[in-house]
């Protein structure tokens, strides 16, 4: 199968991202004039100052305190976007990792029996999918107030939180996120899925930030990941297409600030490179779906779970 390739247009690429493409650039402030019509235009937000320093150190701990109680040899497992999806589509463990909170291993940090080949420090690619629900520092700030007034001017009606993941993008480390849409995994329709990505220390070009393509939330849905109807495969996820070939010209960097908000519509084009840099690049994202007039594809890799419902934003508790 030959794969796609999506241009969207010329568009120069900026040193830094511009006024124009940064959208609301702009500090906190509620209520938010303009969101929705910012993210119609580019498909992506950028909103400062979301997170004070010291919230974002309060999930930086949480995040460390992850590796320092890490699963045995035989739990280890790896995940990669660049080598590894083959063996994540067979994996039980990722597939069921829905309502519950399970460490997810850098490739170059794990050796072929399971031990650690870096400091435990460094060792995970990321943490879910349930660390909006079931952990009390990571609750208590998915559902703040800050995150209700933006699905709110966002104009959501019944939003529901269905996974999250700390990402810790580790120095020398931290692995290459390959260009995607976040539907691809998390199909919703009419009404697309939205992502919230804070950065939880500064995220720069050199140590990973995001790549973004503006607009191109308007191009449609080239992939999906779905569960596989076909019992008897050894792949229990399956894409429908091969990954699409995007043009680099279409892409730009969106540097931030420790604290920053990254509001990502579910269709948008975006990626990370890997961190070559001596400094971490920690990120804590979830997303919402709208549950009102809104379907959640049954096919989804990720399903509700008893331990993590997708419960209503605005009347779930901060508090467990």
């Amino acid at each position: 199968m030959v794969s796609t390739c999506f241009g969207f247009g010329s568009r120069k690429r900026p040193g830094v991202i511009t006024a124009k493409t940064t959208l609301l650039n702009v500090r906190w402030r509620c209520p938010l004039h303009g969101l929705s019509t910012a993210m119609n235009e580019d498909g992506f937000v950028v909103i400062k100052d979301f997170l004070t320093p010291s919230e974002c150190d309060k999930m930086v701990a949480a995040g460390l305190d992850f590796t320092k109680n890490l699963p045995p040899k035989e739990q280890r497992n790896v995940f990669t976007t660049v080598d590894g999806e083959k063996k994540q589509m067979q994996d039980e463990y990722f597939l069921t990792s829905n309502d519950v909170i399970r460490c997810f291993f850098e490739d170059a940090a794990v050796g072929p029996d399971g031990e650690l080949t870096v400091d435990p420090s460094i060792s995970l690619n990321k943490v879910g999918h349930a660390l909006h629900y079931q952990h009390p520092v990571f609750r208590y700030y998915t559902y703040c107030d800050r995150v209700k007034e933006v699905a709110k001017a966002l104009g959501f009606k019944e939003p529901a939180v269905v996974q999250s993941m700390y990402i810790y993008k580790n120095p020398g480390i931290g692995g290459e996120v390959i260009p995607h849409q976040d539907i691809t995994y998390l199909h919703t329709a009419p009404v697309a899925p939205v992502g919230f990505w804070i950065a939880l220390e500064d995220a720069t070009v050199e140590n990973g930030c995001l790549w973004m393509v503006p607009g191109s939330h308007k191009s449609g849905i080239h992939r999906r990941l779905t569960r596989n109807s076909d019992k008897d495969s050894k792949e229990l996820l399956i894409y429908d297409t091969p990954s699409p070939d995007y043009p680099e010209s279409g892409f730009v960097p969106v540097p931030v600030t420790k604290g920053t908000c990254i509001l990502l519509h579910g269709n948008v084009v975006h990626r990370s490179a890997h961190n070559h840099s001596s400094n971490g690049r920690p990120a804590y994202t979830f997303h919402i779906v709208e549950k009102q007039d809104n379907q959640y594809s049954a096919d989804n890799w990720l399903q509700e779970g008893e331990r993590a419902p997708f419960s209503n934003l605005y009347t779930t508790s901060q508090l467990m």
